[in-house]
């Protein structure tokens, strides 16, 4: 296949498959650090065109990383449905794309096609998207799990209450969680990053949410997000986990740079099933983020975009509760504005809403970026629009502990007012027996965390 193509008078050529899909990208700076970014609006248009003629077969053909040098690559590959994929390796990519967004196209027939395709080929469709296609393709995917709860019914917006502590002190988690409650945040999940990444912090956080929860009899799930054989320890010592935490990457080397592989998580996943104090079939938490594999010198040449979809290719072996990208969490150096952070917000919950993941967004920036509130709470309501299943919040928009902002627990009761989006059915009907809610809105007894003080 020729990888190239005239735009008023001048050619384009490409070398390999790789640099279309870099090319192709919309702009970002994250690329543009790594020299593979488009040189030019021009030339990214013509790698656009190339890449729409590209069938899903020669995607498939010509891995951007080889099976044999990656384990992610390979996990993607075994995943893939090969009867699926014989109805729909003759499309070009800019057949799927017209695909996914005809009327009739209906969210379980988008998820029955996703089994037979790669993560690069729902990377090169999210390539040929504009923001109102990625809006409207994953507005109609519908994905539920259960841990403890089940979170993820149309309708809903659930949430992930953020109580994080500068020193891991239970008392100021707890003050924050409270909030968190009182505004009915938390229905996805109570998770906290501790400072400390012993196992007998993790587990003393553990035991403390897991306290809360009993003692209000609170329909949601408890994780405490140190890293995974920090929690493994911690399980194995008796503490109460619902579900084990990992932050992905898309790469075997990044994930090695994680400190982590795909034969640990399957013996992590092993012990939580057992160990573990939910009831559900879905045990999992994952965090990913464009520009990870960067950071760490494992990209491979690979565009940013394409390696958060293999991300999310490897998080979907392991049936997920939830999945979230913190997508302006790691800075300038790859998401440098607003434009850029909503752009990859939008392209990161589409893609893993068609992976079949329950995707959640962490709508943040870092105080360095060119971003503000405003631009937070905008991509807000074009999640929600979206059927984002779950956002994060912290006490007033802003983490005390790991210094970045995010959503406050108002914002995310604005954000279900809003868009008339209500908690996961549970988590309603306790909120309602708290006298938090009632139809669907918020009573004046909201906000005030003191009467779960104990």
């Amino acid at each position: 296949m020729r990888l190239g193509t005239v735009l008023r008078g001048t050619a384009y050529e490409f070398t390999d498959l790789k640099e279309v899909m870099a090319k192709a990208n919309e702009e970002r700076s994250g690329d543009a650090l790594a020299g593979i970014a488009a040189r030019d609006l021009t030339e990214r248009i013509a790698a656009k065109y190339v890449l729409a003629d590209t069938t899903l077969e020669y995607i498939r053909g010509h891995p951007l990383l080889p099976p044999e040098c990656d384990e992610v690559s390979r996990l993607i590959e075994e995943g893939v449905d090969e009867d699926v994929y014989r109805e729909v390796k003759s499309w070009t990519v800019g057949e799927l794309r017209e695909y996914l967004l005809r009327t009739d196209t209906t969210g379980a027939a988008m998820l029955h096609t996703a089994k037979g395709l790669t993560s690069e080929m729902i990377a090169a469709v999210c390539k040929l998207m504009s923001n109102m296609d990625l809006i409207q393709a994953a507005g109609r995917i519908e994905v539920v799990t259960t841990c403890r709860t089940s979170i993820g019914q149309s309708g809903t917006l659930a949430s992930r209450a953020q109580p994080n502590h500068p020193t891991d002190r239970i008392g100021g988690m707890k003050a924050a969680l409270f909030e968190a409650l009182s505004y009915g945040v938390g229905d996805a999940v109570i998770g906290i990053n501790p400072v400390s990444d012993s196992t007998r912090t993790t587990a003393d956080l553990l035991q403390a949410v897991k306290e809360t929860i009993d003692r209000w009899s609170i329909p949601t799930q408890n994780c405490v997000l140190a890293h995974v054989t920090t929690q493994m320890r911690a399980v194995e010592g008796g503490a109460p986990a619902d579900m084990l935490f990992q932050s992905l990457a898309g790469t075997e080397e990044g994930n090695r740079g994680f400190g982590i592989s795909a034969a640990l998580l399957e013996e992590a996943d092993a012990l939580i099933r057992e160990r573990g104090t939910a009831g559900g079939p879905n045990r999992w938490y994952f965090e990913t983020g464009q520009g990870s594999e960067l950071s760490s010198g494992a990209h491979a040449g690979i565009d940013q975009v394409t390696l958060e979809a293999r991300c999310y290719g490897l998080a979907r072996r392991f049936q997920p509760f939830i999945v979230n990208t913190v997508v302006g969490f790691i800075g300038p150096e790859y998401l440098y504005d607003s434009k850029q952070v909503i752009r990859a917000g939008l392209e990161d919950h589409f893609m893993g809403k068609l992976h079949g993941l329950p995707m959640g967004v962490d709508i943040c920036y870092t105080n360095h970026m060119k971003a503000d509130q405003n631009d937070m709470e905008a991509l807000g309501v074009l999640l929600g629009a979206a059927g984002v299943n779950f956002v994060i919040g912290v006490p007033m928009a802003d983490d005390c502990m790991l210094n970045y902002q995010s959503l406050s627990y108002h914002d995310i009761a604005s954000l279900r007012e809003v868009l008339g989006r209500r908690p996961a059915p549970a988590f309603e009907a306790w909120m309602e027996r708290m006298g938090l809610m009632a139809d669907g809105r918020l009573t004046p007894a909201a906000g005030d965390g003191s009467r779960f003080a104990f």
